[in-house]
């Protein structure tokens, strides 16, 4: 790190000598580029202080006035006056406690900090692959924050990818609209991260990180260029309406109450040269707070043999299949026999409202002794509300049964308070050496690098849907790669063993199928990141289908190395990760059938052998239709792929003296 500090005195004698800001109604103007010089931000201090992006010199956010406005009054950023800067070019590297895409991650930004009149600040980053700046203040206190304004004034028009909500209750689980900006109504608002691209150009994607006491964001249209940013209110009246879901009825005239010094959350944008940048990128987990666990080797990701998409229906067994005791002991016991970490109690082993009062058709202490010698981990299943009325209660008397971690459900919201429990559980489970899953969650924005206990979370549009409707789509489940994953893991809990065309499909709650192939099911192991990542599918199909489950269960759900060898935003991915000596590629399309070539010049060198699973001559008639075929490669041979419409094609690759055909 290399500060340059420039004092009080300093800095104003070069702004009274400068041309430029000799009048005093003239801003002052800080920029601050990305180590390869590509990237620029540009913050102007004056009547308003303002922000503007740019691209080898391309405006992507023109001038866009930012500001916290408090409830005492204060206003911080219009008429801001600087009186220090500092500056700082960093270049480190940081390894992970869970490593989702590199074991080791490189952090090489050049920051920026503005200090203002009256103990408040602005931090700036750039780095090669985006821009981020947050708010601060160095002083000590309450601090009542009615507003803040953040607007995004994107230059000639792009196209959005636009996740639309209807209201601040929501699981932010929305399909992806595509429209211009200008075509987005006033008032109309989604959740993060909203992606914009450019014909030809660069693409944009808008999100957050480092959320702590304070709201999440949303982004809403003004019916021109700008997008402006919203925010749910801090909550005066809240109604339960049933065991899961509490709803805010009135609210109070301020957003976050909380209280100095501290920093507020990380406004970001990653800046995509090429559509396959959206996933290369790790600036949300590189700008969050740091690792909060004394001591975290405990933590271990894993899969997860998962109980309520398949409604627990098994055949062949001597015994009436539900939630009851030998139902959890045969996934138990499946878990145990395929190498799979841990096994999910979803709902039904407790009241959903009432964590005390168990189901009585099911031993609990009798099945975590069953686990425990089998070498499973159990992770009840808890609706947020239940868990937080008897929050130390449940997680000790989770500790006491062995529980290696806790799913919490239903959410549903992002203001303040809400924020704050998602911190509160995080730490409070850590304490217990719990692993959590939130579900009914909103978007990552970081809380895995100081909880890395934190594994996954949903806040996506995932395979659960299929038990209720015709989403998603191949076309949805090539798109979220580059949008939903890039704020964080996602628990799409893939793995379906039924899979239909779009003519066949129709969703069935009790016995659901997927659209799209087998294989594009099975390439989402290595496609999706999720340290946490589910086998959806009922062990009765996992064991018809013993060739395809042979496969996933050898899948690592954490990655020393990852590379994106094509990619295309709602078209096709194709992507390669190492885990140890091997590695796994993953390809999934659209409805579109494809044939591609990918580069294997990631292998290095030498002979590798390459157990590939392809879509089957038939897949387009009949999805589940596949071959398993065994190859061996040079490294740089190109790899041929044929995809069938919502197809996918996926590979392991170990060298071929580890492992001879």
């Amino acid at each position: 790190m290399k500060p340059i500090t420039l004092p009080v005195a300093i800095l104003l004698a070069l702004i009274s000598s400068s041309p430029a800001l000799s009048d005093a109604q003239e801003p002052q103007i800080f920029g601050v580029k990305s180590p390869d010089g590509r990237i620029e931000l540009t913050v102007r201090a004056g009547a308003d202080l303002t922000y503007q992006l740019a691209l080898d010199g391309r405006e992507l956010v023109v001038a866009s006035a930012i500001a916290l406005q408090l409830a005492d009054g204060t206003a911080i950023g219009p008429a801001a006056t600087v009186v220090s800067v500092d500056r700082a070019d960093v270049d480190d590297w940081l390894k992970p406690v869970v490593p989702e895409k590199q074991a080791r991650i490189h952090d090489r930004y050049a920051a920026l900090s503005l200090a203002f009149e009256g103990g408040w600040g602005l931090e700036a980053r750039a780095y090669d692959e985006g821009v981020a700046f947050r708010f601060r203040t160095d002083g000590s206190g309450p601090i009542v924050v009615a507003s803040e304004s953040f607007a995004v004034d994107l230059a000639q028009d792009p196209t959005l990818w636009f996740p639309t909500e209807e209201s601040f209750l929501t699981h932010s689980e929305r399909l992806y609209e595509q429209l211009s900006v200008s075509q987005v109504e006033s008032g109309k608002m989604a959740h993060l991260p909203v992606l914009a691209a450019w014909t030809g150009g660069p693409k944009l994607a808008i999100t957050e990180s480092d959320l702590r006491a304070y709201p999440g964001l949303y982004l809403a249209g003004t019916g021109t260029s700008a997008l402006t940013g919203v925010f749910p209110a801090y909550p005066a009246e809240v109604e339960q309406l049933n065991d899961r879901t509490v709803r805010v009825l009135s609210r109070e005239p301020f957003i976050a109450k909380t209280a100095g010094p501290r920093t507020f959350p990380w406004r970001v944008f990653v800046v995509a040269d090429e559509d396959a940048d959206l996933i290369r990128s790790t600036m949300v987990w590189r700008l969050a707070s740091p690792l909060r666990i004394d001591e975290p080797s405990w933590i271990r990701p894993g899969q997860v043999a998962w109980d309520w998409w398949n409604a627990l229906n098994l055949t062949g067994v001597e015994f009436e299949a539900g939630v009851n005791t030998a139902t959890y002991q045969y996934f138990i016991d499946f878990a145990a026999d395929h190498g799979i970490e841990y096994v999910i109690l979803d709902e039904g082993w407790s009241d959903p409202a009432d964590l005390g009062k168990l189901n009585p058709d099911i031993d609990m202490e009798g099945l975590f002794a069953h686990a425990a010698e089998r070498g499973i981990g159990l992770i009840p299943w808890v609706v947020w509300k239940s868990l937080d009325d008897r929050l130390d209660e449940s997680l000790d008397r989770f500790e006491a049964w062995g529980a290696a971690g806790i799913k919490v459900d239903f959410m549903q919201r992002d203001d303040q308070p809400m924020v704050e429990y998602y911190w509160r559980i995080a730490e409070a489970a850590a304490r217990r050496r719990l692993l959590v899953d939130f579900h009914g969650a909103y978007k990552p924005t970081g809380l895995r690098r100081a909880y890395p206990n934190v594994v996954t979370r949903e806040g996506v549009r995932g395979l659960e849907h299929v038990k209720w409707s015709s989403y998603p789509t191949p076309e949805h489940d090539v798109t979220l790669p580059f949008i939903r994953m890039l704020a964080g893991p996602m628990d799409y809990t893939p793995g379906a063993m039924l899979n239909a065309n779009e003519e066949q499909f129709k969703p069935v709650f009790d016995r659901p199928m997927s659209l799209g192939t087998r294989v594009h099911q099975m390439a989402m192991y290595v496609v999706y990141e999720s340290p946490l990542q589910m086998l959806a599918d009922s062990p009765s199909h996992y064991l018809r289908e013993s060739e395809c489950t042979a496969f996933i269960v050898e899948v690592p759900t954490v990655w020393d190395e990852t590379q994106v060898l094509e990619a295309s935003v709602g078209d096709y991915v194709a992507v390669a990760r190492r885990s140890g000596n091997a590695w796994y590629v993953g390809v999934m399309t659209d409805w579109e059938p494809r044939d591609m070539s990918l580069d294997t010049g990631f292998l290095g060198d030498g002979l590798w052998s390459v157990e590939v699973f392809r879509d089957g001559r038939n897949a387009a008639r009949n999805p589940e239709d596949y071959r398993r075929e065994l190859l061996e490669i040079e490294a740089g041979e190109p790899l041929a792929v044929n995809l069938a419409p919502g197809g996918g094609w996926v590979a392991r690759l170990v060298r071929a003296a580890e492992r001879p055909l």
